[in-house]
């Protein structure tokens, strides 16, 4: 092994471990925008109104159709945003492990050298000659057999520190090569997550600026033309039920019970992508600091908990349960009864009340399962 190239890199990781107390950047690419609801039928640049705004009804749903798509690209690659920055923390502190393993490596293998060469000193002292020629020349047989002994302890103990010494070279190396590959890993991956938060906030500026050459009339009316279509997804969800409200066939858990009252205290604080609380939260960040609180710890993204999590069938929801979004699994809500969730919707809006059905559902799934 060349040790020379394993001192190095270790003292270049140990310097470097500053670096990681910046904070935390993405490792995995962004989702790709996907297009699985009608209103991503719009294009992805919106042309605006006219500088007097939308000319009719059918021109404001347009507008609200091209916000909503604008806004659904942002929270697909926030969620990606999230998943990577979540790796980079885990990533970060493997680093640090591994570090910190090859200081210790270097100590050991420093440890075990100093006990070579005592060993080597103790020969010398012995006037260099093998144990063996000693034993030749020893005419006392108590001494003669003590000193086979000693010889074997020895032969043993040298063998010992070899191997010791050989192993900790061979982890060493080990450790320093996958501390470089996991070193490179993070910083190729700062560049991509640099490129999901461009992403994000060019969708979200696009939104705004449309949003924003509306008149003041024309925007309270695209909230009403919101309501409205939250309300006949919901409407259209619950004539698919045997009977409105189902979904409720079990009592929630006590953890369930827990992880409804927290989200649904937080209701009205705002939406801001990327936040795990206390004062704001975007959808999964509700979703997966509730089912921390409730002592469940689970996947901070909604992809990811649509991956990871144990799936039900939706006439089988409770409160707790975790409702996912669209073909992408880019948004979640918490079940709360009733046929209603607690989420956090979009830039620009607060944690709330909303129907199960107001969007389309991929599935549902169960952390307390």
């Amino acid at each position: 092994m060349n040790r020379r190239h394993c001192a190095a890199a270790a003292i270049t990781l140990v310097c470097a471990l500053g670096l990681l107390t910046l904070p935390a950047q993405a490792v995995a690419a962004p989702t790709p925008d996907s297009s699985p609801s009608p209103a991503t039928s719009a294009p992805a640049t919106p042309s605006g109104p006219s500088s007097s705004g939308p000319s009719s009804e059918r021109d404001l749903e347009k507008v609200r159709q091209e916000i909503e798509t604008l806004y659904r690209k942002a929270g697909a690659a926030t969620d990606a945003y999230n998943l990577a920055e979540e790796q980079a923390k885990k990533q970060s502190g493997e680093i640090v492990k591994l570090a910190k393993a090859i200081v210790d490596g270097q100590a050991k293998i420093a440890e075990l050298k100093d006990r070579a060469g005592a060993q080597a000193r103790e020969q010398y002292r012995n006037g260099g000659l093998p144990p063996g020629a000693q034993l030749v020349l020893s005419d006392d047989p108590q001494l003669f057999l003590d000193g086979i002994n000693k010889v074997r302890t020895g032969q043993q103990a040298s063998k010992t520190v070899l191997a010791q010494l050989t192993r900790t070279q061979e982890d060493l190396e080990t450790y320093t090569q996958d501390a470089s590959s996991n070193w490179q890993k993070l910083e190729s991956n700062r560049v991509r997550q640099a490129e999901a938060k461009k992403k994000i906030n060019a969708r979200i500026a696009e939104a705004e600026k449309l949003e924003s050459q509306l008149e003041k009339k024309e925007r309270d009316r695209l909230r009403q033309l919101e309501r409205d279509a939250a309300d006949r997804a919901q409407s259209a969800w619950l004539a698919t039920r045997p009977a409105p409200g189902i979904g409720v066939s079990g009592e929630a858990t006590a953890a369930g019970r827990a992880a409804v009252a927290f989200a649904s205290a937080q209701i009205g604080k705002p939406y801001v992508w990327g936040a795990t609380g206390p004062g704001s939260y975007d959808c999964s960040g509700l979703t997966s600091q509730a089912w921390a609180a409730a002592g469940r710890p689970i996947p901070r993204t909604s992809q990811e908990q649509w991956r990871l999590l144990p799936r039900i069938d939706i006439r089988d929801m409770r409160p707790g349960d975790l409702i996912i979004y669209h073909a992408d699994a880019s948004h979640v809500g918490m079940y709360v009864g009733d046929g209603a969730i607690v989420h956090s919707p979009r830039p620009g809006r607060h944690v709330t009340l909303a129907g199960a059905g107001s969007m389309k559902i991929l599935g549902v799934v169960r952390p307390d399962k």
